[in-house]
């Protein structure tokens, strides 16, 4: 036998023998394992087709390319990055005018916060192939008016409009000032807890702009020290209006292009209140916006003369504890809209004609409307995806206004996600499950019938096998108290139901999130596969308040964040560490943000189940936390004092006895360092030993150049060693 055929045998079977390839923490943060996905995908308004933002990996660049909807074929490349050298650094994201002719394009962005950028911003003409500046400064947003003729933009806390043919820019607002006043861009909170940027939108006439004012300058400052590489720490300041603090003032204006004049709208009836959505809807003169008072639990639509700025309310909705901010607000053709609310115990959508008198609830059942797709005027008909086969799937569905004529259009058991055609004739499926890579088809949107694979991961799911990972079971878990609440474990590969192992706990527990989901994980499921290589049994346990089960489940916890849920968690440990093949005595927990104020919570509270713990970026009292969030579940801590002390883990140090690691980014603008370090403090003053780590000027993501290998190095060794 030959030397090499024999070294080649010896190591195939030393591979079966003591198993196949271990995942280290440097291949789960490398790029080993990341599926193909379809990036920046676009559905186009005028032509069945969709863009893709591809890169060509021989000569790295990156191109928008043009497909067809019914056969999947490249119809055309639309730009080639390497035909423009401006276009060198690549492109960051892009957007079509109307007529779908010209296109925005992003580079070179700078990060503000979670959501917002600055940018260099291009105006690429299709038909001519021409590439055009638009400013030679950074701006945000840019967002062209329905007609294709104008730009509005933002530029250092103002709104200016550029005409697309005589290239120059009007300011719609000259009074922005940092830290004072920002016109058309939302303040930190409202990027943050309402997830958008532009506070500005167009006229379906093109003939105005309205925009949210927001003068912060009475809302106390945050300051961060950024200490790069510099002899002097830089000091970063920005208004951050924690519990219970002041707010920005928010007003409402509309701008006159021709006339170049702002009426305000008279909101003078509110105090105290958040303007948490604003959109034109299809008639050219009404305005739409959403006022929500500080408590969140009473909301207003209101729609709004575009000519006098007088406004009336159209729609209120009222709940015990607070109304959810969607972007599911959709106008028809005759101005009557479709919403969606949790009125009835579960989310679901209404309709409603354009006075705001009911005319259906189109969808029914004890499960939740997770997304709403659109609606095809033709044909009367509603898509959308829901929680109708359990609340850890997602299936798509069609169903008429008028709430008949049902159809499941999805057939796997997983998570099914939809992007449509501009017909509602075909849809992509992006579908994935806990034991099946993203998998992209196109369907027909009247069956759910599948046409063709797009892209099915084959590649990854290849080199998986040699991974031989493990298989999560997703199960209901009962606590001593009754409680029923959605659960996965994952057991080593080669599990012996007669050994006793250790349980690593992970959750995040906060208000309608969800961890227990049949989906393709995160590259957390890669990093607990390895634990489970290393003999680690890993739990997962959605408690109360989690989302997708309805509002009385996630909404229990309110005036109480942290109770029921470290409550839950804890009775889930002690079920778990009554298995037969669990060493009770050995329960580790972990978590991330919420999740890391409830790990803290949990090894605190629950020092005789969990014996270690580790909590990154936690907030370790919610009067450190901002106004919108913390109050939408605990009003202020003027009105609820003891619901924000007797939950906060920073006032249970002195009944720590396992092993803590505590993790926090020194530049985290939303979960402040402040948060650990006033804990480090306390435990220091409780006499408690602990571990800690800082990453310099890390933001709440923890990561950028080798810092998440190092992160998950660090935790998985505290595991090793502790658990």
């Amino acid at each position: 036998m030959n030397t090499s055929k024999f070294t080649a045998v010896l190591l195939f079977l030393t591979a079966v023998v003591f198993g196949q390839q271990k995942i280290t923490v440097e291949n789960v943060f490398s790029g080993t394992f990341r599926a193909k996905g379809m990036d920046e995908l676009q559905s186009l308004k005028n032509t069945n087709q969709y863009t893709v933002l591809n890169v060509d990996q021989a000569s790295r660049s990156m191109q928008i390319d043009l497909y067809d909807f019914a056969t999947l074929k490249k119809v055309s490349n639309l730009i080639d990055t390497k035909n423009y050298k401006e276009l060198a650094s690549g492109i960051n994201s892009y957007t079509f005018d109307a007529s779908e002719k010209k296109i925005l394009i992003a580079c070179n962005s700078s990060k503000i916060f979670r959501h917002s950028f600055t940018a260099d911003y291009f105006l690429y003409d299709i038909a001519t192939k021409s590439l055009t500046k638009l400013v030679d400064f950074q701006i945000q947003e840019p967002t062209f008016s329905p007609d294709g003729t104008k730009i509005a933009y933002a530029k250092e806390n103002n709104l200016y409009v550029y005409d697309v043919a005589s290239k120059k820019s009007t300011a719609i607002t000259t009074d922005g000032k940092k830290n004072a006043v920002i016109n058309g861009i939302t303040d930190w909170v409202y990027e943050e807890e309402f997830a958008f940027v532009r506070a500005f939108d167009w006229s379906k006439d093109s003939k105005k702009v309205a925009y949210i004012r927001f003068d912060e300058s009475e809302v106390p400052e945050f300051s961060m020290s950024i200490f790069h590489k510099d002899l002097y720490p830089k000091i970063e300041t920005f208004k951050y209006p924690k519990a219970g603090e002041k707010n920005s003032e928010v007003s409402l204006h509309i701008y006159d292009v021709a006339a170049a004049t702002t009426k305000k709208v008279d909101l003078g009836k509110y105090n105290d209140f958040y303007i948490a959505r604003m959109q034109w809807t299809n008639d050219a003169n009404v305005l739409s916006a959403q006022i929500l008072n500080r408590h969140q639990d009473n909301l207003d639509i209101l729609f709004i003369d575009g000519t006098t700025a007088s406004s009336k309310v159209v729609l209120n909705e009222k709940d015990k504890a607070y109304v959810d901010i969607t972007d599911n607000l959709t106008f028809l053709k005759d101005n009557s809209f479709i919403w969606t609310s949790e009125k009835d115990g579960f989310n679901h959508i209404y309709v409603y004609d354009k006075n705001g008198k009911l005319k259906n609830q189109v969808t029914k059942g004890n499960w939740e409307v997770v997304s709403y797709y659109g609606f095809d005027e033709k044909t009367k008909t509603i898509f959308y995806q829901s929680t109708e086969n359990g609340s850890i799937n997602r299936d798509l569905y069609r169903i008429g206004l008028d709430g008949k004529n049902k159809v499941r259009l999805s057939s796997k058991e997983g998570t099914n996600k939809a992007t449509f055609s501009p017909n509602f004739q075909f849809f992509i499926n992006t579908f994935s499950s806990t034991t099946q890579p993203t998998i992209y088809t196109l369907n027909e949107a009247k069956t759910g019938k599948e046409i063709q694979v797009i892209e099915n991961n084959q590649a990854l799911t290849d080199k998986l096998k040699s991974y031989d990972l493990p298989s999560k079971e997703f199960f209901v878990l009962k606590t001593a108290k009754g409680n029923e609440l959605n659960a996965w474990i994952m057991k080593p590969k080669d599990f012996d139901p007669s050994k006793k192992y250790p349980v690593f706990m992970f959750q995040y527990s906060g208000p309608g999130s969800q961890q227990v989901a049949n989906q393709w994980n995160n590259s957390n499921d890669y990093w607990f596969a390895s634990l489970t290589q290393q003999g680690y049994i890993v739990a997962c346990v959605d408690g109360r308040g989690t989302g997708y089960k309805g509002a009385d489940f996630k909404k229990v916890t309110q005036k109480e964040l942290g109770k029921y849920e470290v409550e839950d968690q804890i009775d889930a440990a002690k079920v778990i560490g009554n298995y037969p093949y669990v060493d009770a005595s050995r329960i580790g927990i972990f978590g991330w943000s919420y999740g890391g104020f409830m790990a803290s919570n949990c090894i605190f509270q629950g020092n005789d189940v969990f014996k270690m713990a580790i909590a990154v970026a936690p907030v370790t009292n919610w009067r450190f936390y901002d106004s919108v969030y913390t109050e939408r579940y605990m009003q202020t801590p003027q009105e609820n004092a003891s619901g924000y002390d007797q939950n906060s883990p920073i006032n249970h140090v002195d009944k720590l006895k396992g092993k803590f690691l505590l993790i926090h980014g020194s530049a985290d603008d939303n979960v402040h360092v402040q948060n650990t370090m006033q804990m480090m403090e306390a435990l220091i003053q409780a006499n408690k030993q602990f571990d800690s780590q800082i990453y310099p000027d890390k933001d709440h993501g923890i990561y950028g150049g080798k810092t998440r290998v190092q992160l998950y190095t660090k935790m998985t060794n505290f595991i090793k060693e502790n658990l």
